[in-house]
């Protein structure tokens, strides 16, 4: 079983009308889903910050209706994880579909929007992308200032719905506000910068942060936030999973792939079917409790909302 934290299949259907049945243009699509041993998918809203500041909150209403048009109404084997008990109680016919929301630009400054969203069934909310907006700057921004007057309003509703904040494309002062002040923290979709010194990974402070506050780490797929170089192997990333290990993170490791959020990809990973390849490139290296933990259980066991 293996929980992925991180893809933008929505970004894409909404944006290119795609067969979310199958398309070769899609890194992740509901036949390879169901051809991978992925058993739980976060789908993340993610509006382009291209779009009109006054359309973004019904562009990310619209990959909402996407969501559940194309992917949890006609299917009845994918059931909508809302709880840790909706997870515990997933059957082994059964696949998991959640929604989360990269970049709280759609918002505004109106915590109502917000409120509709986790309504919806938004469990995982990341306070920016790589733009900033009225929560918080981004770690891609000349400024990269921290949380705002309204951010900590954000964080504070998070925290009374029980639902994940997300630490990924933050600025650095914005990353220990959070863990200053959040509940359920996860960097759904970075790697190790002691590995690859890329902005978007998280230095050994950080991560030695997140353990300390029992968050989740997702080592995602991006090459370039895997290793600096043009090829990049599926052994690369077992170099941040020793190194995260290394420094006591074995119990907060996950999974989150970024696919179809990315156009390059790790030599061997190219879609949600190469989790196969993966795993068996996992077994023998790691132990079986080790993969277990990575690949399911930490998330499961760090899942904020319970009803």
């Amino acid at each position: 079983m293996i929980i992925d934290a991180h893809c933008d299949l929505l970004y894409q259907l909404w944006k290119y009308d795609y067969d979310v049945n199958s398309s070769e243009f899609l890194q992740f699509d509901l036949t390879k889903w169901r051809n991978s041993p992925v058993r739980v998918q976060a789908f993340a809203i993610f509006v382009p910050s291209s779009v009109p500041s006054d359309q973004q909150y019904d562009v990310a209403l619209k990959m909402i209706d996407l969501f559940f048009e194309k992917i949890i109404i006609p299917n009845p084997d994918i059931i909508h994880i809302k709880t840790k008990t909706d997870l515990e109680n997933l059957q082994p016919n059964q696949l998991g579909a959640m929604l989360t929301l990269e970049g709280c630009h759609p918002i505004g400054m109106n915590l109502n929007k917000l409120t509709k969203m986790i309504d919806y069934g938004v469990r995982m909310v990341g306070l920016t992308w790589n733009n900033n907006n009225a929560v918080a700057d981004s770690i891609m921004s000349a400024k990269r200032e921290g949380i705002t007057a309204f951010g900590q309003e954000v964080i504070q509703l998070l925290n009374q719905e029980s639902i994940w904040i997300d630490v990924s494309h933050l600025s650095i002062k914005g990353f220990y506000d959070v863990i200053n002040q959040a509940d359920h923290v996860i960097a759904s979709h970075s790697n190790a910068f002691t590995i690859c010194q890329h902005p978007r990974n998280l230095d050994d402070y950080q991560i030695k942060a997140l353990i300390e506050r029992d968050g989740l780490i997702g080592l995602t797929f991006v090459p370039e936030f895997t290793k600096a170089s043009a090829s990049v192997e599926i052994a690369d990333l077992f170099t941040h999973i020793d190194h995260f290990i290394t420094i006591g993170a074995l119990n907060h490791l996950g999974f989150g792939s970024d696919f179809d959020g990315i156009t390059e990809t790790i030599m061997g990973l190219s879609s949600v079917t190469d989790y196969a390849s993966l795993q068996d490139q996992l077994i023998k290296r790691y132990s079986q409790s080790t993969i277990n933990k990575i690949s399911y259980q930490n998330f499961l066991k760090k899942f904020p909302r319970t009803k």
